[in-house]
């Protein structure tokens, strides 16, 4: 080719789009890129043996503590399963797969027939081909990404709460809860009971059929409603093709572009996701901090320690919770400690083990903030179904 820019493109469109046209290959580059976070590029070995022991003891030690205070039962009887950093970011990659995979599809290139390359404006089409075949890649480098950074810093599975796929398997990090409990001056092997009391809860609540089933059901709307804002935002940027002035004034006015695009459903089902993984994180908390105030002689400290490493500023978890339109600021933390707290005063242990009986049961955002409303309504008879 004469010339040498060009013919560079269309060599890189022929290896990237073949990998592109791969149903799997965004994963195969998100898991890379989340193995090189995750380990900083060393390699990983095995966790200790001994360090396996212990975790599997302390497992069945907190099982039966947290099947009694929940009054939930465990499907299978979990097995606390220690994995490195690298192990980690690749096992969240794979259940993050059934959600976030609708989002890199969205982003692959309609085929269509190849476009010929010939004059002197040919170099902006193949620009453009370029780009669109490489979005799905590039989309799931940012998850890879993500996975990386949050395996830095999780203790375990439930690092966010959201459900994993159905296993008895329950993942904690060793190396993070040893850096956590030294940071913190802890006990080691109490920090690490400590885990799986709030690792287990986590999993007993996540895994009731309906809670796992709202919470998917919202993840999948939202990312529906953010799918079609992606690609009404492509639709206006390619209307304005052609005309430099129209293009310069939308982007000037960012907020107003996204405003136009942000729906009221969207922000209906984003709220409701918060205010439910808000509710279960709260939850998780309040059971861990009761539970570790009978088993573990550092409870209170632990439970300082936790709450400060959970609202400290961390793009780690913003980032990754941001994938799924998830809050996890300070203010959702406080807010959902304010309920829990607000059910227990009015209602006692027992009223709060209510929220995962039914699904009617679970709260609504505006309940989040009215403890007792949340109370009256559960506490009202079941209306028939064709009322």
């Amino acid at each position: 080719m004469n010339d040498p820019f060009q013919g560079l493109l269309q060599d890189l469109l022929k290896v990237i789009g073949g990998a592109a046209g791969s149903q799997h290959a965004w994963l195969d580059a998100a898991r890379s890129l989340a193995l090189g976070v995750a380990t900083d590029g060393e390699p990983e070995s095995n966790p200790d043996p001994i360090v396996r022991i212990r975790f599997e003891e302390l497992g069945r030690v907190a099982e039966l503590h947290v099947a009694n205070a929940t009054g939930l039962p465990f499907d299978r009887s979990p097995v606390l399963s220690p994995v490195g950093r690298g192990t980690w970011a690749s096992r969240v990659l794979d259940a993050w797969v059934p959600t976030l995979g609708r989002m890199v599809e969205a982003q692959r290139p309609t085929p269509g027939p190849p476009v010929p390359f010939e004059g002197a404006g040919d170099v902006e089409a193949l620009l453009a081909r370029f780009a669109s075949t490489l979005g799905p890649v590039l989309m799931g480098m940012q998850f890879g990404s993500a996975a990386g950074h949050l395996a830095q810093r999780a203790l375990g599975q439930y690092a966010l709460p959201l459900p994993w796929p159905a296993s008895a398997d329950v993942l904690v990090v060793p190396e993070n809860v040893h850096r956590f409990a030294e940071e913190w001056s802890l006990p080691e092997d109490e920090t690490r009971l400590w885990v799986c009391l709030r690792e287990l809860t986590a999993h007993v609540v996540l895994s009731r059929p309906h809670v796992a089933a709202r919470i998917q059901e919202l993840l999948e709307a939202l990312i529906d409603d953010m799918v079609a804002t992606q690609q009404g935002l492509a639709e206006r940027l390619l209307g304005q093709h052609g005309d430099p002035e129209a293009l310069q004034r939308i982007m000037s006015d960012p907020e107003a572009l996204l405003a136009d695009l942000l729906t009221p459903g969207q922000r209906r089902t984003s709220e409701e996701l918060v205010a439910l993984t808000t509710v279960v994180a709260a939850y998780v908390d309040h059971v861990t901090r009761a539970l570790a105030g009978t088993l573990v002689g550092a409870a209170a400290p632990l439970g300082e320690a936790w709450y400060r490493y959970r609202i400290e500023e961390s793009t780690a978890e913003q980032a990754a919770a941001a994938l799924f339109g998830l809050d996890l600021t300070h203010d959702q933390v406080d807010r959902g400690a304010a309920f829990v707290r607000g059910v227990v005063e009015r209602a006692g242990e027992e009223g709060l083990q209510q929220l995962w009986d039914d699904p009617r049961h679970l709260p609504t955002p505006a309940e989040l903030d009215a403890p007792g409303l949340w109370l009256e309504r559960i506490s009202l008879p079941e209306l028939p179904p064709d009322t």
